[in-house]
């Protein structure tokens, strides 16, 4: 078996897990490196404070969070999702509208850190 958790590089630790627990509806662990878990107990994503524990990629918050990512989440809650972003009044880049190449529904946003968020219909590949 093989499994990805992806390590996201944070201003402030507590800050972020709190909005993506908010917006997402999961639980966080940790506290050096949190992590979110859905309430399936996935992996959502992991949150590692910038500069801490000397990994290359993870100090130089000056260059900007996320160049070339894109946090693509598949869920079977998008609309409740979108109404936890619409009660923190945050703002999104793209409202729902359907994506022409996957056909499913979905919007985007940016976190508090600057990262790229699509948040979509579950769909498999």
């Amino acid at each position: 078996m093989i499994k990805l958790d992806p390590i996201i590089a944070v201003r402030n630790i507590q800050t972020s897990a709190r909005w993506y627990r908010q917006v997402f509806g999961c639980r966080s662990t940790g506290i050096h490196l949190i992590t979110l878990v859905a309430e399936s107990g996935e992996v959502l994503l992991c949150l590692h404070p910038w500069g801490e524990h000397g990994h290359p990629t993870m100090h130089e918050p000056e260059i900007g969070a996320g160049h070339g990512l894109i946090l693509y989440f598949r869920t079977d809650n998008l609309d409740g999702i979108r109404k936890n972003v619409e009660m923190l009044n945050y703002a999104v880049e793209e409202e729902i509208h359907v994506n022409p190449n996957s056909r499913k529904k979905e919007f985007s946003l940016r976190d508090p850190d600057g990262y790229y968020l699509t948040i979509t219909e579950f769909h498999t590949y």
